[in-house]
């Protein structure tokens, strides 16, 4: 693994882990896709440190678990925010 892609996988890790942010959010963040952030942390990040990677998952398994109240949510906002126009 290139070293540019080992420092990326462990900042984003890193940063998913201080703020519990979704694959998305961390993919605004670094400004590289959905597809990279999963790949660099179900693939690549086990193999950097595996004990992150445990905990990443974690976070990333519930995020996964809450996306339904999530996007539920936002649309409840939306409709709500048309009301009042």
């Amino acid at each position: 693994m290139q070293e540019y892609i080992r420092k990326r996988v462990m900042e984003i890790s890193t940063y998913i882990l201080d703020s519990g942010a979704t694959v998305r959010q961390a993919a605004g963040i670094f400004g590289v896709s959905k597809s990279t952030v999963h790949k660099d942390m179900t693939e690549r990040l086990p193999s950097v440190n595996k004990d992150m990677a445990n905990r990443v998952k974690e976070i990333l398994e519930n995020n996964k678990a809450e996306r339904h109240l999530r996007g539920g949510e936002a649309t409840r906002k939306k409709y709500q925010d048309l009301a009042e126009v």
